[in-house]
């Protein structure tokens, strides 16, 4: 029988067919689309006709194509909807797919064909477009070694193989301790807990064939638990459990593959001549240098530790007044500032859920779209990859656009975070390609599921990825998409959260799950004023996060990454009751595969962008300005990577922003 990974996909969208597609398929897929695309790389560097760029660039766009579809299916279920036959098969690819870059970079006479095209640029004829392309593979042939020979070029392929099998282990390793821990929750343990938390903890029993109700690791359960319970003993356990993540001393323990993964990235680094692995990650990002990264993570330091540690004063005394003495924990800091919150903006999380109804907030991020970019977006039906995703067809003026999936509620098979991925990008080499583009979140379920104000954020955030996967115009997938800068490619998702704050979307989006009536104007207006409220907390544990992350690659690989993180805390001056936002053993961004290792800074470099860019909607006295929506279009969500990200944000706004937006957007400077 033919295998459905590798057949024509007919069905309408052109969509993977999910229906018949079976784990024992993915394996003997990948093994015919590898040996395809190594055919057809073989045919491009061995051709005795000289180089062009259709005969070299065009050709190895077009050398994966099988590999591409399997993979955009295989690696989607793999973070969304695990198990142990795909987990298996992921450690088995790793160390394949690793060798397979490595062949494809060291081919010798394919990379002298790329060479001989660089060497003569200027008189082939090209479109800025086919330039950018041209330089990008170039670049990507000699920063993955493509000029290293003999012996350092072994060793190389060995460090990226060994680095491919480590990443893939992070994942797993964190997935089975998210999995493999929960508190089960007595009746009076209930007490103090609102009706949405307690409704999230009996579902989460019964995914786990249980009775009763649990708190698991997942965070859209777990924080909630920590702000409102009142039960300081099952917090602690709780919050000990959560940053305890790939640090228990098991099977599951994550220090030793973090430790290992620092010094061969160290290695890798060398053998290509850098003098840090953090030299050589920023060196195509805007930042540029490590210099420029902790300058702009410093000058936001200070300011949110000083808000930090005022807040703490202030929660201390709140815990000393119910009776408990001594310091101010971790586990205390969301309770507190959860009181805090209800005595000082009169704003009560539990009595703002209501209005934040999952279905509600998916129609929000869909108007706003459509209102920016003409966008429109129609339900199509399944079957997909699981019963809980659901699918649209994206259109504009009749015509398709994209196919976007929604995956929003956690599960036990599902790694936690949320990501945007696509499985398919936009292309025109062979014709129009329009993408299949997802968003995966980790929303407890309820029913109906009901958000919190940040979970809303976190899905107006995945839609701006989602949007520069739509609205992606250009020929070549090598630059479709989010295929830019690690720095610049949060932009357009952090900058689509900006309109989630609108009062107007709120007051037609906001309504009560119940009675379907608008946020009450009160409630709206204490809400907008809260935006800055615990962003000394939020940014503290943030940069605290990025500058260990910094520190891990700047200098030599620490022996014992846990010692390294301790000395980082301590020189920024860390404070006592705030932890990182992600401690080393779950630094997932870091650790699983290298795309935000010396990049987690990457949220607020572009914030910075983000914050300016709002701006230009709010100074045309429209935040859904046609001319200003119709410019980032342009230049940002349809551009993908076709130029360097600071000229395309330059020809957006006219200039590059500073931070002093960002500052005030965080409500870090006074009188903000």
């Amino acid at each position: 029988m033919t295998n459905p990974l590798l057949a024509p996909w007919t069905g309408p969208f052109a969509l993977p067919p999910f229906a018949t597609i079976r784990d024992e398929d993915f394996a003997p897929a990948f093994d015919a689309a590898l040996a395809e695309a190594r055919a057809a790389v073989a045919v491009i560097a061995t051709d005795p006709q000289p180089p062009t760029f259709a005969n070299t660039i065009e050709a190895l766009e077009r050398a994966d194509g099988a590999l591409d579809q399997v993979g955009g299916v295989f690696f989607n279920l793999a973070g969304a909807d695990s198990n142990p036959a795909r987990e298996a098969l992921q450690r088995d690819l790793a160390p394949k797919l690793s060798a397979w870059s490595s062949e494809l970079v060291m081919n010798r006479p394919l990379f002298a064909r790329v060479e001989a095209l660089w060497q003569r640029r200027d008189t082939l004829g090209l479109t800025a477009e086919q330039m950018r392309v041209l330089t990008l593979y170039r670049r990507m042939f000699v920063r993955a070694g493509a000029q290293v020979q003999g012996a350092p070029a072994e060793r190389l392929t060995a460090v990226k193989s060994r680095l491919a099998v480590l990443g893939t282990q992070f994942s797993q390793n964190l997935l089975a301790e998210e999995r493999g821990w929960f508190m089960e929750l007595a009746e009076a343990d209930l007490e103090g807990l609102p009706e949405f938390v307690i409704a999230s903890a009996k579902a989460a029993a019964e995914e786990k064939g249980l009775g009763g109700h649990i708190i698991t690791l997942n965070r859209s359960l777990i924080v909630p638990f920590l702000q409102f319970s009142p039960r300081r003993a099952l917090r602690e356990r709780a919050y000990e459990a959560w940053v305890a993540r790939g640090a228990n001393g098991n099977d599951h323990d994550n220090r030793s593959v973090a430790a290992e993964t620092l010094a061969l990235r160290e290695e890798r680094a060398a053998l290509l001549g850098y003098p840090s692995f953090a030299a050589y990650k920023l060196e195509t990002e805007m930042a540029k240098t490590p210099d420029a990264v902790r300058d702009l993570l410093m000058r936001v330091w200070a300011p949110a530790r000083a808000r930090a540690e005022a807040d703490a004063e202030v929660l201390t005394a709140m815990m000393h007044a119910d009776g408990i003495n001594g310091a101010l924990e971790a586990w205390d800091w969301r309770y507190y500032s959860e009181k805090r919150r209800v005595a000082e903006h009169d704003l009560d999380e539990a009595a703002l859920k209501p209005y934040f109804q999952l279905d509600r907030m998916i129609d929000a991020a869909f108007d706003c779209a459509g209102r920016l970019f003409g966008l429109e977006f129609r339900e199509i039906a399944g079957p997909f990859y699981h019963p809980n995703v659901r699918g649209w067809e994206v259109t504009r003026g009749g015509q398709h656009m994209a196919v976007f999936l929604g995956d929003y509620f956690a599960r036990g098979s599902k790694r936690s975070g949320a990501w945007c991925s696509a499985m398919r990008s936009q292309s025109k080499l062979a014709g129009e390609v329009r993408p299949i583009v997802v968003n995966v979140c980790n929303f407890a379920k309820g029913d109906p599921t009901l958000l919190s104000y940040d979970d809303a954020r976190t899905l107006f955030h995945e839609f701006g990825h989602a949007l520069h996967q739509m609205l992606s115009d250009v020929t070549y997938s090598f630059i479709s998409g989010t295929s830019v800068a690690r720095d610049f490619v949060e932009l357009p998702s952090q900058l689509y959260e900006h309109w989630l704050e609108v009062p107007e979307v709120l007051k037609t989006h906001a309504r009560h799950y119940k009675t379907g009536a608008p946020m009450p104007e009160d409630m709206l207006a204490r809400l907008l004023a809260a935006s800055t409220y615990d962003q000394g907390f939020a940014t503290v544990e943030y940069v605290a996060s990025a500058m260990v992350d910094l520190a891990f690659h700047e200098g030599a690989a620490p022996v014992d990454p846990m010692a390294r993180q301790a000395e980082v805390l301590a020189e920024l001056g860390m404070p006592r009751a705030i932890r990182m936002r992600h401690a080393t053993p779950q630094f997932a961004h870091v650790f699983s595969g290298d795309g935000y290792s010396s990049g987690y800074y990457s949220y607020m470099w572009s914030e910075v962008m983000d914050a300016d860019a709002f701006e230009a909607f709010e100074e045309a006295g429209d935040v859904f300005d046609p001319a200003t929506a119709a410019r980032l279009e342009k230049f940002i969500l349809s551009a993908g990577g076709s130029q360097e990200a600071d000229d395309l944000y330059t020809a957006f706004r006219g200039r590059m922003p500073g931070v002093e937006a960002l500052l005030r957007g965080r409500g870090l400077v006074e009188g903000v």
